[in-house]
Parts: structure tokens; sequence; C-alpha cells
């Protein structure tokens, strides 16, 4: 007999992946459709699922949504050199859960790296193409020893 309020065997979402989850949704409006910052927090809050989550969440995405297009030159900077192919020439997902995973990685020094790592991975596996989670992975994995030099070099990272 199950309980009317059980949870599924993997659990519902964490808060913040949803909060991540509708700021990539947002930020790819941005990439792909142009739109500017106001139009794309209106989009963010149109987002299914947004306006369940708390304050503290929604904050935060906004804070990844804003960070990330304020800073997206200076994001697109640093993962650059990295990549296999022009910035431009990446597929919009991929872009958007790039500048999301280096903004992070760079901003939020309370996030642990693994954490910033996992949850672009997670991102790219709903968001991507087949291989894409790969992709994201092998580039944040190669900006974290610049944006976060002491987590990158710990064993067990």
């Amino acid at each position: 007999m199950t309980h009317a309020n059980a949870k599924p065997a993997n659990g519902p979402k964490p808060a913040r992946r949803r909060a991540r989850e509708a700021a990539m949704q947002a930020l790819y409006g941005w990439q792909v459709g142009g739109q500017d910052l106001a139009a794309c927090e209106t989009a963010l809050h149109e987002i299914e699922g947004f306006s369940q989550l708390r304050n503290l969440e929604q904050q935060f995405a906004i804070g990844l949504l804003r960070g990330c297009i304020a800073h997206q030159a200076a994001l697109r900077e640093q993962i650059t050199p990295l990549l296999d192919r022009p910035f431009e020439e990446l597929s919009p997902v991929e872009a958007c859960i790039l500048l999301i995973g280096a903004h992070e990685m760079a901003n939020s020094p309370e996030t642990p790296l693994r954490v910033v790592l996992n949850e672009a991975i997670e991102l790219a596996k709903t968001f991507g193409g087949t291989d894409g989670h790969k992709f994201v992975n092998g580039v944040l994995d190669r900006l974290a020893p610049t944006l976060r030099p002491l987590e990158s070099n710990r064993p067990g990272r």
C-alpha cells in the first residue's frame, strides 16, 4: 500500500535545480530570440513551476539570469579558449548552460564546485543533445582550475 503523499522513487527535483532550469529557459530566449533582460525576466516568471518556488530560489534564478547576461562577454572570453569551435557555433542550449556554469563557478563560491558541475550536467541531460552533457562537463572541468583553483585541485572532486 502506498501513502497518498508518497514521493516517486527518485523524488522531486531539488528547488535549486528547478531554479537553474528556469534560468536556463529564460536565458535561452535571450540567446536565441534576442530578448532583452526585461523580457527574459518576464518570461522567467511565466515558466511553469516558477511561481511555486520559494522566494529564495526565485531570487537565485533571477540572479543567474541577470549575471549571465550582464557578464556574458567576460564569461564567453573565459569559455572560448576551451572550445573546439567558435562560441557562436555552439548549440544555444549548450551555450546557455556553459554561461550558467561559468557564472556560478565565478560568482557563487558558497556552491561547491562539484555541485556546479553536476547541475550543469543535469541541465544538459534535460535540455541538450544526446552527448551535450559530456561536452558541457569537459569544458567546465577545464575552466575550473581558472575559476576555482583550490577546489579543482582537491582529490576526490
